[in-house]
C-alpha cells in the first residue's frame, strides 16, 4: 500500500489504447479501483459510454487510426501507456488484422514516445516470435522488437495465453478451449491460460514495480502470479 501511495504522489497520467476491448475494459475498471494516476485518457475511434461516478474524471480522444499523425496531441503528456489494441484475422482479414495490430499499434507508440510517455505496457501473445511462420505470432514478434527500438524508459511486454473470459462476441473455438482451460487453472497455474483480470491486475501492478531492464517479457506464468499477488 506504501508503495501505491507513493505511486499516487508522483501524480502521474495514463492512456490506454483498447479500452473497448475485453482486456482494456477489466484493464480501466483496474485503475480506477486503485486509482494510481491523476488523468486517464482513453484514446479510441468511438467515444465510449460510462455510467457513475467513478467514470466523471475520463478524458476521452476520439481518433482516426488512418490518420494518427493528426491526433499526436492525444498522446502528448502522458508518464504512462496502455496499449490492449487488437483484432483477429478472422474478423478484420490479414491485412486489416496488420493494420490494427502492427500498424496502428506502432504508430500510436511512436506517437507516445514523441509526446514524452516513459513507460509502454503491451499486450501481446503467448508465442509471438518476429520469425513464426505464423501471422498473428509473426506480427506480435514484429510488434514487439519495433517498439523496443523507440527506447522507452521502460517497455513491459505481456504475453497471455487463453484468456479466460466470457466474450461478448463469439470467437470459433475459443469457448471450448475457454471451458478446458478454465478447469484446469482452477487446479493448477496453466502455461497456457490466465484469467483475464489476472492479466489487468498484473499491468496495473508491474507499473508499481521497478524491473532490472528496460525491456521485459512477462510470460503466462508470470502474469498469472503477479496477478494472484494484486488480489491478496
Amino acid at each position: 500500500m506504501a508503495q501505491e501511495e507513493q505511486f499516487r504522489l508522483q501524480n502521474q497520467s495514463c492512456f490506454i489504447l483498447g479500452a473497448s476491448g475485453e482486456t482494456g475494459k477489466v484493464l480501466l475498471e483496474e485503475l480506477l479501483q486503485r486509482n494510481l494516476f491523476s488523468r486517464i485518457t482513453l484514446i479510441g475511434r468511438r467515444k465510449l459510454t460510462f455510467e457513475g461516478e467513478a467514470y466523471k474524471n475520463l478524458v476521452q480522444e476520439v481518433v482516426d487510426f488512418e490518420k494518427l499523425d493528426e491526433h499526436a496531441a492525444a498522446f502528448q503528456g502522458h508518464h504512462v501507456g496502455y496499449c490492449c489494441l487488437g483484432t483477429t484475422r478472422a474478423k478484420a482479414g490479414a491485412d486489416g488484422f496488420v493494420r490494427v495490430d502492427h500498424d496502428y499499434v506502432l504508430k500510436s507508440a511512436e506517437l507516445a514516445k514523441a509526446g514524452g510517455c516513459q513507460q509502454f505496457h503491451l499486450e501481446s501473445s503467448r508465442g509471438a516470435d518476429k520469425d513464426s511462420s505464423f501471422l498473428y505470432l509473426k506480427v506480435k514478434g514484429q510488434v514487439e522488437a519495433e517498439i523496443e527500438a523507440l527506447d522507452f524508459d521502460r517497455f513491459s511486454i505481456y504475453r497471455p495465453g487463453v484468456l479466460l473470459v466470457d466474450r461478448q462476441e463469439s470467437r470459433p473455438g475459443e469457448w471450448l478451449a475457454r471451458k478446458f482451460f478454465g478447469a484446469v487453472s482452477a487446479v493448477c497455474t496453466s502455461s497456457m491460460s490466465v484469467p483475464i483480470q489476472a492479466v489487468a491486475k498484473a499491468m496495473v501492478s508491474n507499473t508499481l514495480l521497478q524491473p532490472e531492464k528496460k525491456t521485459e517479457i512477462l510470460e503466462n506464468k508470470a502474469i498469472a502470479a503477479l496477478g494472484k499477488r494484486a488480489q491478496k
